[in-house]
Parts: C-alpha cells; structure tokens; sequence
C-alpha cells in the first residue's frame, strides 16, 4: 500500500516534507519505519516469512513486524498500527519498549533503494498465537520461536533471513539478552 511518509533530514530529523512511500524508494529519500520484536514470558519470539510478491526480501523470515511510519505519525504509535494490521495483535504504549535506531541504506536496484532510520521496539507481552491473524499483502507465515534458537538461526541460516547486517542484529539480540536472559 502506498501511503505519504515524513522525510527526514541527514541528522534523522523530520524534514517538514512528505512523499509517497514509493517515490521515497525510487529517489533514496531518508524516511523512517519500526520494527517490533515480539516475544512472550517464555522467550518464544514471533517471526515473520514476507510475503512472495514483496519488492525486497520475499519469502524471508524477519522482525515480529515491520512496517512505514505514517506522514505526522510518532513511532510508538506506528508500531501500534503495524502490529494490529500485520498480525492482529492488540498492544499499548506500555508493552512497548523503545531500544533505539538503525540506519540502513540498501540498493536493491536502480529506483528502488530503502534509506531508512528504523525505530526498533521489544514487546513482551503473552499472546494466544492461534488468535494471530496475519496480513496476507505483507506476510506468508509467522511462527514463534525460543529466543536462544533465533540467535543460533541467524547466525547460521543467514539466506533464511532479512540480510538487516550483523550490526543490527548483535544490538537487537544483545537488548533481548539483556532483558531476556
């Protein structure tokens, strides 16, 4: 779905300018998204398979969810939205906990590149993970998965998994450990 999206500046700030998502992929715009780590008392954390028809990364696990911050939309709230719309989850402010951000520039090809600062969230919250309904335009499957083997998968099984850089995922992974374990 497109949808208008803030552009930042070079210091990760919004620009005052706003854009389709799609014009933002084809020029490079720097534009900002969330990610949401889901996971539950029992460290059993929610991944996510994209969707085979998605531009980049098809057929990929990835994040719990991840998804485009709204035109004039703050993270928190974006997160909020993403996770009801991906995964039918219902969440507040208070599950979510805010671990910081990651810059990432990939081009993928010639007008389609993600310059994009995510805004990464940890949820621990319980779930009844057969209550989950995913948005089939976005995700082909979720599943969950014990924390310790999702750390082992990503090392090992690097094709299986959005290629975020190993930066990215020793920062999420080292947050989780932090809480977690």
């Amino acid at each position: 779905m497109d949808e208008y999206i803030d552009i930042l500046n070079t210091n990760g700030e919004v620009s005052g300018k706003t854009c389709l998502k799609s014009e933002a992929h084809k020029k490079g715009l720097f534009h900002q998204s969330v990610h949401i780590w889901i996971l539950d008392s029992e460290k059993n954390v929610i991944i996510q398979k994209r969707a085979a028809d998605k531009d980049v990364f098809p057929n990929l696990w990835d994040v719990s969810v991840a998804g485009h911050i709204s035109a004039g939309e703050q993270p928190d709230i974006s997160a909020i939205r993403e996770i009801k719309e991906e995964i039918g989850l219902s969440v507040s402010k208070n599950d979510l906990h805010y671990i910081g951000t990651s810059k990432k520039k990939v081009i993928h090809k010639a007008n389609l590149i993600d310059n994009e600062l995510h805004h990464i969230y940890i949820c621990n919250i319980n779930f009844n993970f057969d209550a989950l309904k995913i948005q089939v335009e976005e995700v082909s499957e979720i599943k969950t998965i014990k924390l310790e083997n999702l750390i082992t998968a990503v090392i090992t099984e690097k094709n299986n998994f959005v290629p975020h850089g190993k930066d990215y995922y020793s920062f999420v992974f080292n947050e989780l450990k932090k809480l977690y374990i």
